[in-house]
């Protein structure tokens, strides 16, 4: 389709996300020289049926959003017409949502989690003063600006204290993160948002949301069955502390929930039990080169992407273990970021204080890659990493004495069976990667001795290392 090359006073640059009802531009202000996001809606779809309903909460996002004023919510400048397209004019945010982060299987650390959930909470304080409730608090709706801070996105379906723009006893929302009411249809008010935002910090903590299931399903358990608390969810091994916190931020009754945003952020710091800083997360972001094309978020669309390809930032790689040459973990950081986007630099500092060489480093890292092609050709960057610093444990595999081979093992040639049968009992302790680290290795070692012990290498537990390498002498 064609694309205007203005909106109103609004000089088009770049077609961000496209829909059956609109699209979402990149503009640009002429009279205040700033970069705005652009959201429309074409007016035909404004007449009748779902289009009708489109167009009014479009009307509802603009005029909900647009009184207020809060850096954790996405700001909006302007609604206005231009010949048969409504548009809302907003800030352009660079970043990724939270679903982006969670879809990619980031698991969000104890010293996060806080400021995450706080930074929501204050936004949503703000917003319940103001006399609007959100109604559709998701992780899809919750941008992590490039600067690490969270904005609330898409008002779309808010309700306005003081103003009748959503119809009674209709059911709203979207149904893993709605509250008892919404799926009852009953009076509902600010405690929406409160439900909504405990089901994200469940989901934060141990990875799943609450609640699954068909709607019908989910309809049933949110109003009739309680919730396995965070301590009871195997493998979340979180802070108790969240289990009571969560008890009453996910009650049925809208009477026994925190009566407000605030309220709720008091207890998570009263559980915490000393002061948090609630930028940790965005420390954690914030490690990006400004030349790094940053994935683009626009708020309430569906939101375009574009994977960065950079490295860290002047600076960021300091405080960095010894061992490693800041180089390859750039260039590793720089990897990742096509499948995390910014989280990549603090997954990459994290994994390289546990590992001590470049395969095991990418073989923890390959963990956050979901798609398994992609995760096959992460891991295969690490046959091409040659720029390691000199002597250190991290670089490519070195000569070592083969003690404890001794015999037929000793100077025997490497065949195909033998590399096979050192990959599988590898793969035991590394996974996938472990055919590229026994292909590296087969490349530096003299003899089958040498292999072993290179292979055993990889694995950082003492007996687990020692294990490997009996097996590995055991092979024919």
């Amino acid at each position: 389709m064609s694309h205007p090359d203005r909106l109103g006073k609004y000089r088009i640059t770049e077609v961000l996300g496209e829909g059956a009802m609109g699209v979402v531009y990149k503009g640009f202000d002429p009279d205040i020289r700033r970069v705005v996001a652009l959201k429309t809606i074409r007016a035909a779809f404004g007449d009748r049926g779902e289009g009708a309903t489109a167009a009014a909460r479009f009307r509802n996002e603009a005029q909900a959003a647009g009184r207020l004023s809060h850096p954790g919510i996405v700001a909006v400048y302007d609604f206005g017409h231009a010949e048969d397209i409504a548009f809302i004019a907003m800030e352009f945010v660079e970043g990724h949502t939270l679903a982006h982060y969670l879809v990619n299987k980031l698991r969000f650390t104890d010293a996060d989690i806080p400021g995450v959930i706080c930074q929501l909470l204050d936004a949503l304080d703000h917003a319940h003063e103001q006399g609007v409730w959100h109604r559709d608090i998701k992780p899809a709706n919750i941008i992590m600006a490039r600067n690490g801070r969270l904005k609330v996105a898409d008002f779309g379906i808010a309700r306005i204290e003081d103003a009748n723009l959503t119809q009674a006893n209709v059911m709203i929302g979207t149904p893993t993160y709605m509250a008892p009411e919404q799926f009852l249809g009953t009076p509902m008010d600010r405690r929406v948002d409160i439900y909504s935002a405990g089901v994200l910090l469940y989901l934060l903590l141990t990875g799943k949301p609450p609640f699954t299931g068909s709607q019908e399903q989910l309809m049933y358990k949110v109003v009739h069955e309680a919730p396995l608390l965070p301590g009871q969810v195997e493998g979340a091994n979180r802070p108790r502390f969240y289990d009571a916190i969560l008890q009453r931020a996910l009650a049925k009754d809208p009477e026994q929930r925190y009566r407000s945003a605030a309220e709720f952020k008091a207890a998570i710091e009263r559980g915490v039990g000393e002061p948090f800083d609630t930028t940790v997360w965005e420390q954690t972001l914030v490690r990006l080169a400004d030349s790094v094309p940053a994935p683009t978020a626009v708020a309430g669309a569906r939101h375009a992407t574009a994977a960065p390809t950079g490295a860290g930032a002047h600076g960021s790689w300091t405080g960095i273990p010894g061992h490693w040459d800041p180089a390859v973990l750039k260039e590793a950081e720089a990897s990742l970021a096509r499948h995390v986007g910014p989280l990549a630099g603090v997954l990459v500092r994290r994994a390289a204080r546990a590992c001590t060489d470049l395969p095991s480093l990418y073989a923890r890292l390959a963990e956050q890659v979901a798609n398994p092609q992609a995760r096959t050709a992460f891991l295969e960057r690490a046959t091409s990493i040659t720029t390691i610093k000199p002597g250190s444990s991290a670089a490519a595999p070195r000569p070592v004495a083969t003690v404890g081979m001794t015999g037929a093992a000793g100077g025997a040639p490497l065949t195909e069976p033998l590399l096979e049968a050192a990959t599988r009992l590898l793969a035991r302790h590394v996974g996938p990667i472990a055919k590229v680290m026994v292909k590296k290795a087969a490349g530096h070692a003299r003899d089958r001795g040498q292999l072993a012990q290179l292979l055993a290498e990889a694995v950082p537990d003492g007996p687990a290392r020692q294990k490997l390498l009996a097996e590995l002498q055991r092979l024919a």
